[in-house]
């Protein structure tokens, strides 16, 4: 819990980190849990201590996107917008590994908008970092073949953990590009051909 002194604008707030602790309610979950499913109620923000989520869009066809990763000392902006315009969840946050998350009651997000300026300075960051990340997702889809999206979602993930070793199945890969998992499992193969991966069972090293 120590990460909320880290945060770069709340190091100058020893009162917000104070409210933080006081109002804020910890919880643990398992790589894979789910934290917030599409259409539910947002009545909580939720700021990663330890571990990372990740955020998907479904459609209404059940495909899915990747949006964007939630790292530790980072929060959700559409649960931000969601709790505070009280709407419901457009997105799904699931625990790509192990996570430790500090939920703070929507009720005093407002109230530290008002008191706490570097609160909003939090926010503000935040909401450029996912507006840049969405504009690369939507660059991606737009310009880029699956195959380079799969080549830089791989080293997205190595970038985020700092591991060469990359513990995912053919169809979570496939769900967060939003494709078939014949896909995927043709266009790994065709770089571990090239010597750009090696793969194993669940897990895809990145030579």
């Amino acid at each position: 819990m120590e990460l909320l002194e880290q945060i770069v604008e709340f190091k100058s707030s020893p009162g917000l980190i104070a409210e933080l602790y006081k109002y804020g309610i910890q919880k643990n979950y398992k790589a894979g849990s789910i934290i917030l499913n599409e259409h539910a109620s947002v009545r909580s923000i939720p700021i990663v201590t330890k571990g990372m989520l990740k955020v998907i869009r479904t459609e209404e066809d059940g495909r899915e996107i990747l949006l964007y990763y939630i790292k530790a000392g980072e929060s959700c902006i559409m649960s931000f917008l969601g709790g505070l315009h009280n709407e419901t969840s457009k997105v799904k946050a699931e625990a790509e590994d192990d996570v430790e998350i500090l939920f703070l009651p929507i009720e005093k997000v407002s109230l530290f908008i008002r008191e706490y300026p570097q609160w909003l300075d939090y926010i503000f960051r935040l909401y450029h970092k996912r507006f840049e990340e969405l504009l690369e997702v939507v660059n991606a889809m737009a310009f880029k073949k699956v195959d380079e999206r799969l080549l830089l979602l791989l080293q997205k993930k190595k970038e985020l953990t700092g591991n060469k070793v990359i513990n995912i199945t053919h169809e979570q890969l496939a769900n967060e590009l939003g494709t078939a998992r014949v896909v995927v499992s043709r266009l790994l193969k065709q770089l571990e051909e090239n010597g750009m991966v090696q793969l194993g069972r669940n897990k895809i090293i990145l030579m």
